[in-house]
């Protein structure tokens, strides 16, 4: 007889997460937000349906596991050493630096000493699921900030597991010492058993189990691999969804990290929901009315405060200043990591549910006011640029030969599409002015001899400053959609004769440009597929000539069945990675 127990329960918490994460998503929320809503809904401390707490919660274990080893298999060690000490350095103190503002709030607070150090631990992470998703809304995956903002929650993520390890061995009592150097040691056998046959032996098994051209069998590998990791792990002591987040970096370090999570996402997407609403059953939502005042420090801690030392720290590695100011803005967050130490707390008897109560509504309120931040940030940004002046640098040089012939040239960003641009240029012997906000990039620049207006190109005295009332040309490669319509509706009312050419990361962005009159819109996935014909028809035979017909044909109807008007050539290929 199956367990009818287990199946309602099941059924109740499915049901209740598809409802709540509809809503949420509906409402331009995170999911997350919405299950945790509805676990609060079905739980004991409200009326209506009620779930088995301990039920839901043994499902939901299964969904940490599916959901960590996701997280594992996204992170990217290689491009966390590519960002270099500002992510490993920096993600690292601002984990300290947070940890020690929670311990020092609950002891303030009335809370004893082991649920303050959990209330830090919670604050002090960030979610990289949050950061994609209102990244990509306004399309800055690529920005500066972005890529720095995604390695300090890599960082944040792996700093979990030295938590846990420490946090656990707290809570069980006895001798301090004597349980954190078994738990220490314990992890210390398990990563070094688990590491070198990680990083040998599962590339080649998944080699294999590809060859077999299965994917019934793939599929099951990775979930033996997910589960059995996890389940090696408890052994040494360590919890499952840790070894689940080890087993998921190591695959995501082989040739198959792609294919695995595109197995494994939909059963991640399912059993996280049962997480996330066996987190939100054991939230007391007359607790979250009761003690507001409380809520609001939590939510002060992992907002104003946690952004405010991000960007403090980003800023003493001699990031820009708005970059270290959309590095904290970012990282005002909470995580997944954040919910799971809370219910390990609760789980190890440590923490208590005043203080649960409190971590889980201050995370979840971080949750609904990240977007709203993230577009509130840029707007604060420019009214402080506005009353920034922008003056060129001391023995700075204007390139004036070219200035006087006509060829006034503003290149508006200097990465790996300005830095391209800026070769090409240069190639032919042509001067130019960037507009680059980095002061590291704008010092090298100098060094070369290139004339520099260090600030954000969005702003009107900036590009003032850099003579787009006279400029000919103007380039714009920045990375952010809204930086970049900013920019050139700034420049179109400063010089209706200017010739413009720009980078549009999505359609809507492409639509914009045009109405203003962009005389070349360059889209980086228009591009590429218009590339991949060029190759196609080249190797089935068809002529250079021909197939360069096709492909300005192609590019007309791209861009709404217009050619370029004229004032700037149409650009051929281009690599817009920035």
């Amino acid at each position: 007889m199956p367990d009818t127990g287990l199946l309602v329960n099941l059924a109740l918490a499915l049901i209740a997460a598809a409802i709540g994460g509809a809503i949420a998503v509906r409402l331009r929320q995170s999911a997350i937000l919405g299950y945790i809503v509805v676990g609060m809904l079905i739980g004991p401390y409200t009326p209506g349906p009620v779930g088995s707490p301990g039920t839901v919660a043994a499902l939901a274990d299964i969904g940490v596991i599916f959901l960590l080893f996701a997280i594992g298999l996204q992170l990217s060690i290689r491009d966390l050493l590519r960002v270099g000490p500002v992510a490993l350095v920096g993600g690292s103190a601002q984990v300290v630096v947070m940890i020690a503002i929670g311990f020092a709030v609950g002891v303030a607070l009335g809370f004893g000493s082991l649920e303050s150090l959990f209330l830090g631990a919670v604050v002090s992470n960030s979610s990289s699921t949050v950061l994609a998703k209102v990244l990509g809304d306004r399309g800055e995956e690529d920005a500066d900030y972005g890529r720095i903002s995604f390695a300090w929650s890599s960082v944040q993520d792996l700093s979990t597991i030295i938590l846990v390890v420490i946090l656990s061995a707290l809570s069980a009592g006895g001798e301090l010492g004597t349980d954190l150097l078994l738990a220490a040691g314990r992890a210390l056998l398990f990563l070094a058993i688990s590491l070198p046959l990680g990083l040998k032996v599962l590339p080649w098994f998944f080699e294999h189990v590809a060859l077999l051209r299965s994917r019934e069998v793939f599929v099951l590998s990775i979930v033996a691999v997910a589960l059995g990791t996890a389940w090696v792990a408890e052994l040494f002591g360590l919890s499952l969804a840790l070894g689940a987040f080890l087993a998921g970096i190591l695959v995501g370090e082989s040739e198959v990290s792609y294919q695995a999570l595109g197995e494994v996402a939909p059963m991640r997407d399912v059993f996280a929901g049962l997480f996330f609403v066996s987190v939100g059953m054991l939230v007391d939502p007359f607790f979250v009315i009761a003690a507001l005042p409380l809520v609001l420090i939590g939510f002060a801690l992992i907002v104003p405060i946690k952004g405010a030392v991000s960007a403090l720290i980003a800023a003493v590695f001699r990031l820009p200043l708005r970059t270290s100011i959309l590095v904290g803005v970012g990282l005002a967050q909470s995580a997944e990591f954040s919910f799971l130490l809370a219910r390990l707390g609760v789980e190890l008897g440590a923490v208590g549910p005043d203080m649960f109560g409190l971590m889980m509504s201050a995370a979840a309120g971080s949750i609904v006011f990240a977007p709203w931040l993230h577009r509130a940030a840029p707007a604060g940004l420019r009214w402080l640029d506005l009353r920034r002046g922008a003056a060129l640098e001391p023995g700075e040089v204007e390139p004036a030969d070219d200035f006087r012939r006509g060829r006034y040239i503003i290149l508006c960003g200097f990465g790996r599409v300005g830095r391209l641009i800026g070769a090409a240029l240069e190639r032919r012997g042509f001067s130019y002015v960037v507009i680059e906000q980095d002061p590291r990039v704008a010092r090298r620049l100098r060094e070369r001899g290139i004339t520099v207006i260090q600030g954000s190109a969005e702003n009107p005295r900036i590009l003032e400053r850099a003579g787009v009332a006279r400029a000919q040309i103007l380039i714009a490669a920045v990375p952010e959609s809204l930086a970049l319509r900013l920019l050139v509706d700034h420049a179109r009312r400063a010089n209706r004769r200017l010739a413009i050419v720009a980078r549009a990361r999505t359609q809507a962005d492409r639509d914009f440009l045009q109405a203003l009159g962009v005389q070349e819109v360059v889209s980086a996935e228009t591009e590429m597929a218009l590339e991949m014909v060029r190759y196609t028809l080249g190797r089935l035979g068809v002529s250079a000539a021909e197939t360069q017909a096709i492909v300005q044909g192609l590019r007309r109807r791209a861009s709404g069945g217009a050619g370029p008007p004229g004032g700037v050539a149409p650009g051929g290929p281009s690599s817009l990675d920035r």
